[in-house]
């Protein structure tokens, strides 16, 4: 390996992985970790659906039969139905191994998650404001969980979306699992400017797969539950950056944030047209004069309501569920001292409360600045 390629590899590990926690030994006998129930007056229902968009070709593997993608697709819900599942046993197995959690997690540890969301739940009427959720890459779209629920639980129809060939490993129909091809190709790249043009390529790409998801569900069954006036985007990591990436092609979609991504496909020099966008990262990674110099660009380019927020004590995983199930073992990290239950506390507030003031035209307080109950959020300009 080159010291290009090793210092390539470290900075993506740096940005995928979180440091290995030792996990109780009870916990490991007995896992009882749970998504946080949702606060919204809803019950949360869900299906899931498989997407082909036959006028793409995947960017990964050039013999697929069309870009292909998995949705799993909450709403505001009657009561009733049956519990979902959270993930896959060989989905968890792949996640674990790829990031060098096996030997302290088990598959269980996450097949066996108690979720919210039911399957077969019938939904509330009326028009919804749809969200597109993307997750990290490498990432199983479960991971975003927490968060999809909380929001169909206010009253959204949320798309979460596993990109084909993106993640360590996602169920896809026929019985196969799709493995991170992408990540082979970016890890393979020769030079760090070659790796980064391919991270770009990811988010440009997964825009294209969020939009292709609008076209999909608003000429659908579902289309009666969605408002196509009001639809919103958001994702961690190069899901954060896809979000940003929908929005310079596609001006159905209002309102982006970005948690904790690389803007690797960086924003249009004319903006986003007026749109509101929402930055929000950890402090060591995604402050004003930290390592990762596309945020300030980003910001600079950003031509209507922003805000860029950055959260004390946080890491990368922040702001999916990983941290939140294992704060609930008693998992701990030094280098990131923020606790799981604050840690889902601050994401879901946030983003939700960004949702409810750009799709919902509801004024939230909570964006105006800094708060008493959230000491851990800095506001920066």
């Amino acid at each position: 390996m080159t010291k290009t390629r090793r210092v390539i590899a470290t900075a993506l590990l740096a940005l995928t992985l979180p440091t290995a926690v030792a996990l109780p030994a009870a916990a490991r006998q007995a896992p009882q970790f749970s998504i946080p129930k949702p606060t919204g007056q809803y019950a949360v229902g869900r299906d899931t659906l498989h997407l082909v968009d036959g006028k793409r070709r995947d960017p990964w593997v050039q013999s697929a039969k069309g870009r292909e993608l998995m949705v799993s697709l909450y709403y505001p819900a009657r009561s009733g139905g049956d519990t979902a599942e959270y993930m896959g046993a060989e989905e968890a197995g792949l996640m674990l191994k790829g990031l060098k959690l096996d030997a302290v997690y088990k598959p269980e540890h996450l097949t066996g998650v108690r979720v919210n969301a039911r399957t077969g739940a019938r939904p509330v009427g009326g028009k919804h404001p749809l969200v597109l959720l993307s997750p990290g890459f490498t990432l199983n779209r479960a991971t975003l969980t927490m968060l999809a629920e909380e929001l169909a639980s206010k009253g959204y129809v949320v798309a979460l979306v596993d990109h084909a060939y993106e993640s360590f490993g996602a169920a896809f129909p026929g019985d196969r699992t799709l493995t991170c091809v992408a990540c082979d190709t970016v890890e393979s790249a020769p030079t760090e400017e070659k790796s980064r043009e391919l991270l770009g390529k990811v988010a440009v790409g997964r825009g294209a797969d969020l939009s292709f998801v609008i076209d999909t569900l608003t000429r659908g069954r579902y289309g009666r539950l969605i408002d196509s006036g009001r639809v919103g985007a958001a994702g961690h990591s190069i899901g954060g950056n896809s979000a940003s990436a929908v929005m310079a092609a596609d001006r159905r979609v209002r309102a982006g944030v970005n948690m904790d991504g690389t803007f690797f496909s960086q924003l249009p020099k004319s903006g986003l047209n007026g749109r509101p966008f929402l930055m929000l990262g950890t402090r060591t990674l995604h402050a004003p004069g930290s390592v990762d110099t596309t945020w300030s660009k980003a910001w600079k380019r950003l031509d209507g309501w922003k805000r860029w927020l950055s959260v004390e004590g946080s890491g990368h995983f922040t702001f999916i569920d990983l941290p939140v199930l294992a704060g609930q073992a008693g998992a701990t990290d030094p280098e990131v001292p923020l606790s799981g239950k604050r840690s889902g506390e601050i994401t879901t507030s946030y983003v939700g409360a960004f949702f409810d003031q750009h799709l919902r035209g509801e004024h939230r307080p909570l964006l105006t600045g800094p708060s008493a109950a959230n000491p851990e959020v800095a506001f920066h300009q």
